[in-house]
């Protein structure tokens, strides 16, 4: 807490009011966007794409599905439910409007436009009703969310009875020595390279540190159960690197 009883969070490695820290993640993702895949390729070298299948994978989608991508910036994820679910509509909810400006830009945006829908939104205040949706994923942006839970809890809300959420997060390696080699990597290499490609240290700097101060696997499997989840199960993606959380609104 600050001296004038003002809740705090953590935004990377600093300790900031609550209430600065969405306004400080638009910042970051607004700084990044027009750079935003070709990083990510760059810095998992491509590896996130494989990931990404493998949330598909166990997600299965179905035919007529209603799907909410959250943080769902340029449109991977929904790009990818949309191919494997005939009929399925997807609606892309992201706080920053220069993320979802780069998705509406991309080739599948435009074969996709009758079935996908953009929208500006907060993870932790949804602006869709009850019960609206039967799939909801969110892909390496719930550790931005400032409270967590409050995301666990719209994610809970807006799924219809029946529905899933599944989560795609950076996570911890569950051994000592490779999380040491992997947090060399991270530090040293990674906001250099957000330096060279995208002109933005800082921004790549936060990544990172975000991606420390996540919960591990069990604690957060735990958040989602606390949210009202039932079915709870994680996967880790390489060696942990990664990890898909899965849950289900019975």
């Amino acid at each position: 807490m600050t001296g004038d009883n003002q809740a705090t969070t953590h935004f990377g490695f600093r300790d900031v009011p609550e209430g600065d820290k969405a306004g400080m993640v638009h910042g970051v993702f607004t700084r990044v966007a027009s750079k935003y895949d070709v990083m990510n390729d760059l810095m998992s070298l491509g590896i996130h794409r494989i990931w990404k299948d493998a949330m598909m994978d166990w997600l299965a989608p179905r035919p007529g599905q209603r799907l909410l991508d959250v943080a769902g910036g340029t449109g991977d994820v929904a790009f990818r439910f949309l191919a494997r679910a005939p009929g399925a509509t997807a609606t892309v909810c992201d706080m920053t409007e220069s993320m979802l400006a780069e998705g509406r830009q991309r080739a599948e945006a435009d074969r996709l436009a009758d079935r996908l829908d953009w929208v500006v939104g907060d993870a932790m205040a949804l602006p869709f009703p009850d019960n609206s949706f039967d799939v909801y994923t969110i892909s390496f942006g719930i550790r931005n969310v400032t409270r967590i839970p409050d995301a666990l809890s719209e994610a809970w809300r807006v799924l219809r009875p029946g529905g899933r959420l599944m989560v795609l997060e950076f996570s911890q390696i569950p051994n000592d020595l490779l999380q040491w080699l992997y947090d060399r990597y991270s530090f040293n290499v990674i906001p250099v390279m957000g330096q060279v490609v995208a002109g933005d240290r800082d921004s790549y700097q936060y990544l990172v540190e975000s991606i420390r101060k996540f919960p591990d696997q069990e604690s957060f499997a735990a958040m989602i159960r606390a949210a009202g989840f039932g079915q709870v199960k994680y996967r880790n993606l390489t060696l942990g690197i990664a990890a898909l959380h899965s849950g289900w609104k019975l």
